[in-house]
């Protein structure tokens, strides 16, 4: 089993990192990340997703296992032998109380560290975005086409460039700024964006026209992003676990249930695959995995429900996210005892 589940959480985390890969590599081109940050970003992204990988990757590992040995007739023979349900289940219950100390560690730790490292890569791409979409010989636009500029050499260690042209378009009015070099330049406070020239000329008219104002300067700043993008507050999964715990806002009670959830949906998964395998009548092997994936998204929905009416106060702290808990349990229990209820109607 332990076989399985090493191969299905490697698969799950090729197709995530996949996705997320293609997707860095476009913010990348378009300048809006810059190309030494995407495999950062990239492994952080991963090790903050990882507590919602688990849970599928153990129901799909204990479906196969078990699966397998239905087709196989393996579980008639255990039966026989005298390996009960309950044995087989204590057995898959051992193994997945060790991975869940695991998930324990990743969910409560490493995933909300590298929550808040991603939101730093996030807020130092804001900064450096401009810089980094910048190529010598290519016009970049900015303000949605309003700002145009052209560099004719960049040198990014310096985040200097030489031979500048900008071009700022205003209602009617257009304006041509020409520098020797300038400097981009980022307000943390107000989020705007500058750009600093130096030694040029500044041509401002209207199109058509003859009547063009030139003005001469040593610096000269541009705004070529009004500080729409401001920077984001940390979100409530970057927070660390001891930030969280025992607090009164709900939007932290909410968390903190959540991260406890992501651990104990991995072990009512796995012993429902067990029971979902055993009570299955239908000889048709991929049948457990289409009604196990159907359970999953029910159940995780579910958690995604309360913990947003828990967020909203909706519902009180004390009911939160375990009600969803305590009604899974109670269909495990149906299944463990419905072949005994069963028994028991066919011989009255």
């Amino acid at each position: 089993m332990l076989q399985k589940l090493a191969w299905t959480i490697g698969l799950l985390i090729l197709i995530f990192a996949s996705n997320k890969f293609v997707g860095f590599l476009s913010d990348a081109a378009e300048g809006n990340l810059p190309a030494d940050m995407v495999f950062m970003m990239l492994g952080y992204k991963i090790l903050a997703s990882l507590p919602k990988i688990f849970p599928v990757a153990i129901l799909m590992a204990t479906l196969l296992v078990f699966t397998r040995m239905s087709n196989d007739r393996e579980l008639i023979i255990l039966e026989g032998a005298g390996v009960s349900k309950a044995f087989q289940m204590k057995i898959v219950t051992q193994f997945t109380v060790i991975f869940c100390l695991f998930v324990t560690l990743i969910t409560l730790y490493a995933a909300p560290w590298a929550e808040k490292n991603i939101h730093g890569l996030k807020e130092r791409a804001k900064e450096e975005s401009d810089i980094s979409g910048i190529r010598p010989g290519q016009f970049k636009e900015f303000s949605q086409g309003d700002r145009v500029v052209y560099v004719q050499n960049f040198l990014p260690e310096k985040s200097l460039m030489e031979d500048v042209f900008l071009q700022v378009r205003q209602e009617e009015n257009l304006g041509v700024l020409a520098s020797s070099h300038a400097r981009f330049q980022f307000d943390k406070d107000s989020g705007n964006r500058y750009i600093v020239f130096s030694d040029g000329q500044r041509y401002v008219g209207e199109p058509g026209l003859l009547d063009y104002e030139i003005t001469e300067y040593e610096k000269y700043a541009i705004l070529i992003e009004n500080g729409e993008r401001k920077a984001e507050g940390v979100k409530t999964a970057a927070l660390t676990t001891a930030e969280i715990i025992g607090s009164d806002n709900m939007t932290y009670e909410a968390e903190f249930q959540w991260r406890i959830s992501l651990i104990i949906i991995c072990l009512c998964l796995s012993l429902f695959s067990v029971l979902l395998v055993q009570s299955s009548s239908t000889e048709k092997r991929y049948t457990p995995f289409i009604i196990g994936i159907s359970v999953y998204l029910i159940y995780s929905n579910l958690l995604g429900i309360a913990q947003t009416l828990l967020r909203r106060e909706i519902i009180p702290e004390f009911i939160g996210l375990w009600w969803v808990h305590i009604i899974f349990i109670l269909v495990l229990f149906f299944l463990y005892y419905m072949p005994q209820i069963q028994f028991e109607k066919n011989k009255r």
